[in-house]
């Protein structure tokens, strides 16, 4: 994953081609880590990801409580996959993050 920061208080993070069980411990790490370090405004480039799991969606969801408990925001945006796409608005997940 790749971590830009554009501003203290503003990061990108752009995973890999999955965010799965076997690495979506180390997005929340990374969130945890910007978040401490006074990030308010995250943005996850989504570019790259093809697939998602549960435990990467539990993550996003992580990062977008804590940064909310901050007045802080997460925002998703450049989603390529039609099915990460489809998934999001089945969950209704864009109805909790900023999804562009």
């Amino acid at each position: 994953m790749e971590v830009i920061h554009e501003t203290p208080a503003r990061a990108r993070v752009t995973p890999g081609e999955k965010i799965i069980i076997e690495n979506s411990g180390e997005l929340k790490e990374i969130l945890i880590n910007l978040i401490d370090k006074g990030a308010r405004q995250i943005t996850i480039d989504m570019g790259k990801v093809k697939t998602i799991d549960s435990s990467g969606l539990g993550k996003l969801l992580l990062g977008q409580k804590m940064l909310k408990e901050l007045n802080g925001k997460l925002i998703i945006e450049n989603i390529t996959s039609d099915y990460i796409d489809k998934m999001f608005r089945l969950i209704h997940l864009d109805k909790m993050i900023d999804i562009r």
